[in-house]
């Protein structure tokens, strides 16, 4: 099963949260503790949408 780290829409550093390939999100908020903004993702093998 191949997982990735999450990177940041806005500055593009790696999140605290990990993604996996099967993994689908909706609407999730994630949080970059880099530059500290919350910004609202969708995913779906592996692409950010």
């Amino acid at each position: 099963m191949k997982i990735e780290w999450i990177h940041c829409p806005v500055c593009g550093n790696k999140t605290r949260t990990k993604l996996r390939k099967d993994t689908i999100l909706k609407s999730f908020p994630l949080f970059c503790p880099k530059c500290r903004k919350e910004s609202l993702i969708d995913a779906r093998d592996l692409k950010l949408k």
